[in-house]
């Protein structure tokens, strides 16, 4: 019988690249929503 273990993810095609990636894109996302809580410009009325 062959073997049926199907990986989700392989480490040979970038991976570590696509995981860096993947961890800017949600830093600079925490960073907008930090950036836009702590604003100061009000609107005056």
């Amino acid at each position: 019988m062959k073997n049926f273990f199907l990986p989700l993810y392989s480490w040979d095609n970038g991976a570590f690249i696509m995981v860096g990636v993947f961890a800017l894109v949600i830093i600079g996302l925490l960073a907008a929503i930090y950036f836009m809580m702590n604003s100061k410009n009000k609107k005056n009325d």
